[in-house]
């Protein structure tokens, strides 16, 4: 299982409708922050793994598409933080991470 970059406020705007009909796992990266490439990594870790299969799985680079990751957090009331794993289901923050918090087992935890 792979995730779908998204770099485009329409992008997310129909992602975040669509979450109504499948549920959608964000994942906001800072490309030049460590403790983010660590989560990153767990966050490939569990898409390489057995992950849960009717969810669609998003990356937002939050400094390169800083207005996508700005609109992410008004519409799901999710104050910003990157490294970051929300879970949204029918356009409702269902769960969330952030930090040394966005690990393998912490996701399947909540997705498995």
């Amino acid at each position: 299982m792979t995730y779908k970059e998204i770099t485009t406020i329409e992008e997310w705007e129909t992602a975040f409708q669509q979450s109504t009909e499948r549920p959608v796992v964000l994942f906001k990266h800072s490309t030049t922050c460590p403790v983010s490439a660590n989560a990153h990594g767990e966050f490939n870790n569990y898409l390489g793994g057995n992950p849960k299969d009717n969810v669609d799985y998003l990356l937002v680079k939050v400094i390169e598409s800083r207005p996508v990751s700005n609109k992410i957090a008004e519409d799901t009331g999710v104050k910003h933080e990157s490294p970051q794993i929300i879970y949204i289901d029918n356009k409702a923050k269902v769960w969330t991470a952030s930090h040394w918090s966005v690990t393998k087992a912490h996701i399947s935890a909540v997705l498995d």
